[in-house]
């Protein structure tokens, strides 16, 4: 007899089955291969990195600084050295100019009248010559007054008191506001054009002197300035220098790591700045006790002349563009050290 095998009827496997053959979700985590993850950064978190590394930079260049407070100090001193001087020259320059503009000897246009000329014409002509944004003052002469003031100065009084009728006109002495010689000739122009003029007298030498000696103390100023601009930026190179030679095998390591060269630069721009900045300052401390100094003698001169001028000091101004400037060349002086002894030192 055939043995005949009996075939069960298959069954749908039920919950409890299902959840049996079903693995665990921790082990198909485990059976999921390793790899590297990317995670991508935004915008405001490299804005954030990157204003973390400046405050960090800058304030690890002023760390520096103060840890050697006696080759720092010396290099700023020659950087303030540097500065005063052409500093000097130009507060010196500025206060010439305001010296000259309140002296009595300034440009003036002497205006000589008609002897017809009447009272009454005359007065409002010198009210509208006041009145002349191009006038800073005018001054009335008669003929008497003028007459008086030739015999005290010539000597020939008697002479002059034996003549029947004064010779001498009527003189307005006009003080322009301006002195340059182009606005000068203008105003003697206009003032000659009058019907009650005679003659116009401009003395252009004492102008033109004037003009050319200022000229010379803004040119010899700027020279001076840009060949000790050149000298600080010069220092403050090799003052770096020094700093990158010092930290070479700091260097290597950071480039060896993946550091670019903005990120290995920083701290060296910051240092740059650093003594910029304080020889700024100290710059602007030697011009103060220098025209503290001169204070005193310039003011008993005024005083002799019966002026009461004062020297000007350098102010907040002065103190900012000094600071702004020399910082700006230590900055300078930094980049121009960085970019060119960084580049020898590259890892092998």
């Amino acid at each position: 007899m055939e043995s005949r095998a009996v075939k069960q009827p298959t069954r749908n496997p039920g919950p409890a089955a299902r959840a049996a053959n079903r693995q665990p979700p921790a082990a198909e985590g485990r059976a999921r291969p390793a790899g590297a993850v990317t995670a991508r950064t935004r915008l405001g978190d490299r804005g954030r990195s990157w204003l973390g590394h400046h405050r960090e930079m800058a304030g690890e260049a002023v760390r520096r600084f103060l840890a050697a407070p006696m080759a720092s100090g010396m290099t700023a001193l020659v950087i303030a050295i540097a500065l005063a001087l052409p500093a000097s020259l130009q507060l010196g320059l500025v206060n010439f100019q305001r010296a000259v503009a309140g002296w009595e000897g300034q440009p003036q246009i002497s205006v000589f009248l008609h002897k017809r000329a009447r009272e009454a014409a005359v007065t409002s002509y010198v009210e509208d010559l006041r009145a002349d944004p191009r006038v800073a003052a005018v001054t009335y002469i008669s003929p008497e007054q003028a007459l008086a003031e030739f015999q005290q100065s010539s000597g020939l009084g008697d002479a002059l008191a034996g003549l029947d009728a004064n010779p001498l006109p009527a003189v307005l002495l006009v003080r322009p506001q301006d002195s340059a010689a182009s606005d000068l000739e203008a105003l003697a122009a206009g003032l000659r054009e009058s019907a009650l003029t005679d003659a116009v007298v401009l003395d252009m030498a004492w102008v033109e002197r004037l003009a050319r000696l200022t000229e010379l103390g803004q040119r010899l100023s700027l020279g001076l300035g840009l060949l000790l601009a050149l000298g600080v930026i010069l220092v403050v190179v090799n003052t770096i220098r020094l700093h990158i030679e010092s930290r070479r095998e700091e260097i290597l390591v950071v480039k060896l790591v993946g550091g670019t060269n903005a990120f290995v630069r920083r701290p060296f721009l910051y240092s740059g700045i650093c003594y910029g900045l304080c020889g700024g300052l100290l710059a602007w401390l030697l011009v103060a006790v220098g025209v503290a100094l001169l204070a005193g003698p310039v003011a008993g001169l005024a005083d002799s002349y019966g002026s009461g001028y004062t020297l000007d000091g350098p102010g907040p101004a002065y103190l900012l563009g000094l600071a702004g400037g020399a910082a700006l060349l230590g900055l300078a002086g930094a980049w121009l050290a960085v970019a060119r002894h960084l580049r020898a030192i590259e890892p092998s």
